[in-house]
């Protein structure tokens, strides 16, 4: 069943939807227009497919475009990630020349048509070229940069001095660039599929159908395979906490279009776990987002074990569904888990394995933990926050030296 802004009165209040509406109306004969790497797969396909919507019914054109590029763009784009990331990549002249080449071609087929263009993560960054004076460039960089490979970060800072202002997730990530920075934390949507309320019905099935025990204790990661996700460190945890507690653990994701690594990290991880039958991994087909809220709503405890982390969306999911989080002390989840307040921040398997065990011994603690993370979900990241602050900073842009405050009496 489709959602409209109404809809969300009854989530965040009628406060919230009419200072959207305020806001929108100043910027409704602007056209926006998102461009990206992929629609399927990953936290920016899936924060786009929402806000694009609202956007229009909010009375704002706004369109969603993606890059084009084969298999080798893709691997240098990984790659490129994964250094922006402070991880260890061989970077090679011929793959900036791999990155040089899409992008030209991109160029030529791409149609810009936004008043206000917002192009996310460093992929479609050299789209820049086509940049002209009559609209507003945006980069968002929704990854970690604040300890970035300098080799790549100094071949895409050209590109990105080049646009009208750059948004980063959290003050960690800004970088020394000649242009305005925003901070806009992710979001998610209340009222999708992967975070609605769900009946009972569905969620056991959902369990039996996966073939999880619903009376004994389950442990869950919701992520691509991914190394910077680390599902072997949670393997890790696991193995540690089943030597003291029974409990079962659920490795599940999906693959996004544009990483091409995620076949090889799922090959690990079922090498990892090769043996025990307590251990579901779970390569989960697109559209499964049904499945996945009932397998978090129906799991004891979740954990994100990250190890960098640009914001972390499903920890966000999870503490929607008040559910207790474990997680990685990196990147964005450190504004999500309040350390012993909304959640427990770990900084290895055994740190994780003993959160682990001290929640299972104590499930009231777990039912506080997951209340306060709820509220501050509630509170700081949900669509309708998201879109408010993007309406701000168009105009923010567009009339530097204006009183926004009225808008919003929050802001």
């Amino acid at each position: 069943m489709s959602t409209s802004l109404q809809d969300y009165r009854a989530v965040v209040g009628s406060e919230v939807i009419d200072e959207l509406k305020i806001a929108a109306d100043q910027v409704k004969d602007r056209k926006i227009q998102h461009i990206n790497s992929t629609f399927v797969g990953g936290g920016v396909a899936e924060l786009l497919a929402r806000m694009v919507l609202l956007f229009r019914e909010l009375g704002i054109e706004t369109t969603w475009d993606v890059i084009k590029g084969e298999k080798p763009f893709f691997e240098v784009t990984k790659a490129f990630h994964n250094a922006l990331h402070g991880g260890q990549e061989t970077i090679t002249g011929a793959m900036f020349d791999t990155y040089r080449e899409t992008t030209a071609r991109n160029l030529e087929e791409m149609e810009i048509v936004g008043d206000v263009v917002v192009v996310h993560d460093p992929q479609p960054a050299g789209l820049i070229e086509r940049r002209s004076s009559d609209c507003r460039w945006i980069w968002r960089c929704h990854i970690d940069v604040s300890t970035p490979d300098t080799k790549v970060w100094n071949f895409l800072k050209p590109y990105v001095d080049r646009y009208d202002s750059s948004v980063f997730s959290i003050p960690e990530f800004s970088q020394q660039l000649k242009i305005p920075q925003f901070m806009i934390a992710p979001s998610i949507d209340p009222l999708s599929d992967k975070n609605k309320e769900l009946p009972q019905e569905t969620i056991d099935r959902a369990l039996e159908g996966f073939g999880l025990d619903s009376d004994r204790p389950i442990l869950t990661q919701i992520s691509r395979f991914d190394r910077f996700k680390d599902p072997i460190g949670v393997i890790r945890a696991y193995q540690l906490v089943k030597r003291r507690r029974d409990c079962q653990l659920v490795l599940a994701g999906g693959a996004a279009d544009d990483d091409p690594e995620g076949t090889e990290v799922l090959q690990e991880v079922q090498k990892a776990a090769d043996g025990d039958n307590d251990i579901h991994i779970l390569a989960l087909p697109p559209h499964s987002d049904i499945e996945i809220n009932a397998l978090v709503r129906g799991s004891t405890i979740v954990l994100q074990k990250s190890v960098k982390e640009g914001f972390g969306l499903t920890v966000t999911e999870a503490l929607w569904k008040k559910k207790p989080v474990i997680a990685g002390a990196v990147g964005g989840i450190k504004l999500q888990i309040l350390n012993g307040i909304t959640g427990f921040l770990v900084h290895s398997p055994e740190g994780a394995a003993n959160r682990v065990i001290e929640l299972l011994g104590n499930p009231e603690l777990g039912q506080t933990l997951g209340m306060n993370g709820y509220l501050h979900v509630k509170e700081n990241f949900l669509t309708t926050r998201h879109i408010r602050d993007y309406l701000l900073m168009i105009l923010a842009l567009e009339e530097p030296g204006k009183d926004l405050r009225y808008l919003t009496p929050d802001f």
